[in-house]
């Protein structure tokens, strides 16, 4: 088999050299991918004669069934998952190079709809007159058929590693933000390992099927590694169905053609947003796994999301984050497609989901959910400048409907924040990666499930709290006494008014007595306006105080600056 650094610095090559000069770097991309997923389809077709076979067909039954009908009959008797009846392809188009642009036009209007909807995201028609305008639309052809993409020479995997090496040149080149393009491939295998970890045993042998989803699959990186790594660490012969859905046309087009060259099923990949068009509805799944945009706001679908929570059923009946932030809604989507007989979920989150907004808020009423129904397994902490578009802290929630029974009423959480190394060379932010030995020990933490220097574990309540309103009397400033209202009680002085967080394994009453009523013995509590708030303070919990020396030991080193100090001095006299 081929190697795909060389074909992928081939293609690099072809693009460098036909399209400097009339097009901007920031373009390369968006020509070269589709030029390239049109060089293999062309070659998945060249074997065993599928073209013509599918040529052959068209032409016998066009007039014999309904246009619906015909794209079924092609696809059994070539047996793909896509064709072209055009007379052309990319080598073909050679023989007429004054013709080339109506050609190429022709060519692609004769593959199938499924490739057509790819090409149509992809939006290369923008390109295509500018290509042949500049006369480099011949050449550019000619110069792919020089790359050799045949099955026989580059096998599913090899490809899929050639359009993404060269995904993240292109994205690097043009200075776009390598991040929203795809996830780091060290980031997804410690998800991937953190999800199958305690289950290898259960998911060996024949005769294993399961399915992978993506709601904000983007390139489809995440997908992919995630199969890679169960056929290489767990199951070789295992079926694994990847699905997933995007929202922006090119990289869902990127994605779907990812699916397409590397012998997946391209329909399950699906365009729109997950959050208010969702093309999945009804159907659930074995594992989840999504690095959903950090900070996006979704304002543009908020009636949508606010509609369907006002729905007791709906995905977001138990709340809604800020507007700013809508990371939960896609765990909450996540978890609206958790299988019955058991599924698990993986998510990358930033700092936010963990503890913003107070007791009675959005997030903390999806953190309460969550943690009440007892899904949250464990968080992992992950090590700053690990993703390619931001440096913040960043960290993995691995969720499930059905836990262990030693892990029934936990959760776990992790401090992998010490443990990476340094990249040869930076992409974007990121600056460092979790190498294989980490991925190692953070597995061995999270299987000891044991409480260590990097490893907590805590019963769910220990993240709530019962947020307690404390009053305190209204003074009349003129008598000094204390206002009643008509019953004789004390009125609420509002600008006195305080909160405490007391939390949940704690009674109240006896918190109040000790941490409040011996500095505030006039105060009392309305308990009428408890609120209970969930919230995961990842850092306290790892806080470690540091030791201050003694003054013994600051006046010794004092002593000795000064010494130090006079020493330097004489020297300085002496000149």
């Amino acid at each position: 088999m081929a190697n795909y650094q060389e074909l992928a610095n081939l293609v690099w090559n072809v693009a460098n050299d036909v399209l400097r000069g009339p097009f901007k770097e920031h373009e390369y991309g968006d020509i070269t991918l589709p030029f390239l997923v049109l060089r293999r389809l062309d070659c998945v077709l060249d074997e065993d004669g599928r073209k013509e076979k599918a040529i052959n067909t068209y032409d016998q039954f066009k007039d014999q069934v309904s246009e619906e009908a015909l794209p079924s009959i092609i696809l059994r008797t070539i047996n793909t998952s896509f064709y072209n009846i055009s007379k052309y392809d990319l080598s073909r188009l050679e023989e007429d190079p004054n013709n080339i642009y109506l050609n190429f036009e022709n060519y692609l209007g004769g593959f199938s709809k499924n490739v057509r909807d790819i090409i149509e995201n992809f939006d290369l028609d923008r390109f295509i007159k500018r290509l042949d305008n500049r006369n480099r639309l011949f050449i550019f052809c000619k110069k792919f058929t020089e790359v050799d993409l045949h099955p026989d020479q580059v096998d599913n995997h090899t490809m899929g590693l050639i359009f993404e090496e060269l995904l993240r040149r292109f994205s690097e080149m043009s200075n776009e933000t390598s991040g929203e393009h795809y996830t780091p491939r060290d980031v997804v295998r410690l998800l991937v390992s953190l999800l199958l970890a305690e289950h290898r045993e259960d998911l060996r042998g024949q005769g294993v099927i399961r399915s992978i989803f993506d709601p904000c699959c983007g390139t489809g990186g995440m997908l992919t590694v995630g199969k890679e790594y169960f056929r290489e660490q767990i199951n070789p012969n295992a079926d694994i169905r990847l699905l997933g859905q995007q929202l922006n046309e090119q990289t869902y087009a990127i994605c779907k053609s990812d699916m397409l060259i590397t012998g997946e099923d391209p329909d399950n990949i699906r365009q729109g947003s997950s959050l208010s068009e969702d093309r999945f509805q009804g159907q659930h799944f074995d594992y989840m796994i999504t690095n959903p945009p950090f900070g996006v706001s979704w304002k543009s679908e908020e009636q949508f999301v606010k509609t369907e929570a006002e729905n007791p059923t709906g995905r977001f009946s138990v709340g809604t984050p800020r507007t700013s932030d809508g990371s939960l809604l896609f765990l909450q989507h996540m978890l609206s497609k958790m299988e019955e007989r058991g599924s698990r979920i993986g998510i990358v989150f930033n700092n936010a989901p963990l503890s913003n907004g107070d007791a009675g808020s959005g997030e903390s009423e999806i953190r309460r959910w969550i943690i009440k129904n007892d899904w949250l397994e464990c968080i992992v902490a992950l090590p700053e400048f690990i993703f390619f578009n931001t440096g913040i802290p960043t960290f993995l929630w691995i969720l499930t409907n059905n836990k262990s029974e030693k892990r029934k009423g936990k959760i776990q959480l992790i401090n992998a924040v010490d443990f990476w190394e340094p990249m040869g060379r930076g992409l974007g932010e990121k600056r460092r990666q979790i190498g294989d030995q980490h991925v190692h020990q953070l597995i061995e933490f999270y299987t000891n499930f044991e409480d260590t220097d990097h490893s907590k574990i805590y019963p769910n309540d220990f993240f709530g709290y019962t947020k307690v309103t404390v009053e305190r009397p209204l003074i009349d400033e003129e008598t000094g006494d204390i206002v009643t209202d008509k019953k004789g009680n004390p009125k609420p002085d509002s600008t006195l008014r305080d909160h405490e967080r007391v939390p949940l394994t704690e009674n109240i009453e006896d918190y109040y007595q000790r941490e409040v009523k011996p500095y505030l013995p006039d105060s009392w509590m309305d308990r009428k306006k408890d609120k209970v708030g969930y919230e995961i303070n990842f850092n306290k919990y790892f806080y470690q105080d540091t030791q201050l020396r003694s003054l013994k030991e600051i006046t010794q080193e004092i002593v000795s600056i000064e010494k130090e100090t006079d020493k330097l001095m004489l020297e300085i006299l002496d000149l």
